[in-house]
């Protein structure tokens, strides 16, 4: 069924307010210009950082967030509603609160800080508090993609391996694992495109020294203080990665329905 014709207007409302600001940021970019302001020493240690840290944070949040989402969805116990606002909080929070709640917790002087610091182990401050602050926000990603995706699969395939002998693990490893394959990347690929963007909380938790801390979104806050060019360049650098990214997924996502 076509949709009513009106809704073309507000939708070009809405595609004008996401791409012309992007445009705008492109008008501002000197081609000349651009190779030196990226090459710089600062520029590339921000976009190696933020490149491996949010390479670590996606394989954390997949070792821990895929069982996790595989419970919320599969499991039934009391308080599981309340689990599952708790876990997807860090998308409404505000990142500055994010990272006071890391800092009072993981901080030298924090709940579980303290006890680190007395053994010798300080996260504050370091790359390690990077790849934690990171996870914080992008857990819930990945969490939510792939819980979907197993919900949508619904049991049936389950239960016929279980009727012809599949223990639990093979059921998992063989029958739902690989059907939800393609939610579980498109959460991987979310994931990483935001903890590649995070800012906020890394600030407050993780601080700013470069090549430990300072990823590429706080570089970009840093040189438009002092550099606009540079600032423009980075800046530039994210909007393709994420255009590149959410195309990824976008394509994956809307390719079942192109088959049917």
């Amino acid at each position: 069924m076509r949709p009513p014709r009106w809704l073309w207007a507000p939708a070009a409302a809405a595609v004008l307010l996401v791409v012309v600001p992007i445009a705008g940021l492109v008008a501002q970019v000197q081609p000349a210009q651009l190779w030196p302001l990226l090459t710089s020493p600062a520029s590339v240690d921000a976009l190696l950082l933020s490149l491996r840290t949010a390479a670590a944070t996606t394989v954390i949040c997949l070792l821990l967030g895929t069982p996790l989402a595989l419970l919320l969805a599969r499991g039934r116990w009391p308080g599981q509603s309340v689990l599952r606002a708790l876990v997807l909080v860090p998308l409404v929070l505000p990142p500055v609160v994010g990272g006071l709640a890391l800092l009072y917790t993981f901080g030298r002087r924090g709940l579980i800080g303290q006890h680190l610091e007395a053994a010798g182990i300080s996260i504050s401050f370091s790359t390690t508090a990077v790849v934690l602050a990171q996870t914080f926000v992008a857990m819930p990603f990945l969490v939510l993609s792939l819980e979907g995706a197993v919900r949508g699969l619904g049991q049936r395939h389950e239960e016929v391996a279980a009727t012809l002998g599949a223990s639990p693990w093979r059921r998992l490893t063989r029958v739902t694992l690989p059907l939800v394959a393609p939610g579980l990347m498109s959460g991987c690929v979310l994931a990483f495109a935001r903890a590649l963007g995070e800012f906020g909380a890394t600030l407050t938790f993780a601080g700013s020294a470069q090549g430990r801390t300072r990823t590429l979104p706080l570089e970009i806050y840093l040189q438009r203080e002092t550099d606009p060019d540079a600032a423009v360049a980075l800046a530039l650098v994210l909007v393709v990665l994420a255009t590149v990214i959410v195309g990824t997924v976008y394509a994956r996502t809307i390719r079942p329905e192109r088959v049917a």
